[in-house]
């Protein structure tokens, strides 16, 4: 029995369950809900949420209340960076993510080194330098959408590549490999949960902690950028509120995921199921033409649950 609780607790089968109980759920209220095409339509929002969730990710792994809520600036900063270096063109789409990428991930640094060397808490590092960036793109762009996505990248964000399936979504799966990859069977992979676990004993060892967590908080960065590139790709111009929307759906997608908000135990496939569930889930309270506050009762007390469940687990080893 106790061994059938813990596969029950299990949160990569609990997101599962869930993303196929929501396409029945909206297939029965709304027949062509679980179509081929809406799926994939709602994968290709989910992959840019799960993008975004990426970083959040790593930077919740590595412990000390790890948390990044400059994501959100960051994906606008990008998306506006992407938009004018594009400007409609597509030979400039490399350059486009090389720029966004390499701001967000330097945005980063500096939110590692002032958590880690200024021993600033990370929700006021984060806050404080999400300010910084909406304030200074304010100045920038006084207030006027500027720049436009390249044709290609619309084409590979939003129309098919191949079997009918955007190309965004084999990078979204070549990611996910990839930090899985990272995660479970590389040195830098366990030294992010070790660190997460208990920091210092992990320094006892001799792994550059410090070190480890600039970085962390760089490749959030460097996520977030790249996001908002991405996000470009989807809505064809950009905004300075346009990454506004990933601030707290890429944290919740991290803890529906089965992850440890105290870092140390979790995964990123789990974060990528629970970008799908979280995406379904307000597809779903949307296409039941709810008012506003209804979808947000229901939202909260199912994300409340899946807390409380996996709150009484002391670590998550997914």
């Amino acid at each position: 029995m106790n061994r059938f609780a813990d596969h029950a607790k299990n949160p990569l089968l609990i997101s599962s369950i869930a993303i196929l109980a929501l396409l029945v759920i909206g297939e029965l209220v709304s027949p062509g809900f679980a179509r081929g095409d809406q799926i994939v339509r709602l994968l290709t929002v989910s992959a840019i949420l799960g993008i975004a969730a990426a970083g959040q990710n790593l930077v919740i792994l590595g412990g000390r209340e790890g948390i990044d809520l400059s994501i959100g600036a960051v994906i606008s900063l990008g998306a506006v960076i992407a938009g004018n270096v594009m400007n409609g063109s597509n030979a400039a789409i490399p350059l486009a993510f090389a720029a966004a990428c390499c701001a967000g991930f330097l945005i980063g640094v500096v939110n590692g080194l002032g958590v880690t060397y200024l021993r600033i808490p990370p929700l006021v590092m984060t806050l404080g330098m999400m300010g910084v960036i909406q304030g200074g793109l304010v100045v920038l762009s006084r207030g006027v959408p500027s720049g436009n996505a390249a044709p290609a990248l619309m084409a590979f964000v939003s129309r098919s590549a191949f079997l009918g399936i955007p190309g965004i979504l084999f990078v979204w799966a070549a990611i996910i490999a990839l930090m899985a990859l990272v995660l479970k069977r590389t040195r830098f992979g366990w030294s992010i949960y070790a660190i997460g676990s208990n920091e210092n004993a992990a320094v006892l060892t001799g792994l550059p902690a410090r070190r480890i967590r600039v970085l962390l908080y760089g490749l959030a960065g460097l996520f977030g950028g790249f996001t908002g590139v991405c996000v470009i790709g989807y809505t064809g111009n950009s905004f300075i509120s346009v990454g506004d929307q990933y601030v707290l759906p890429s944290v919740i997608a991290v803890v529906i995921g089965g992850t440890s908000l105290s870092g140390g135990a979790g995964s990123y496939t789990g974060t990528a199921l629970g970008a799908i569930a979280l995406i379904l889930l307000q597809s779903v309270l949307t296409t039941l033409n709810l008012e506003f506050w209804g979808r947000q009762v229901i939202f909260g007390v199912t994300l409340l649950l899946l807390m409380l469940l996996y709150g009484r687990q002391a670590r998550l080893r997914v």
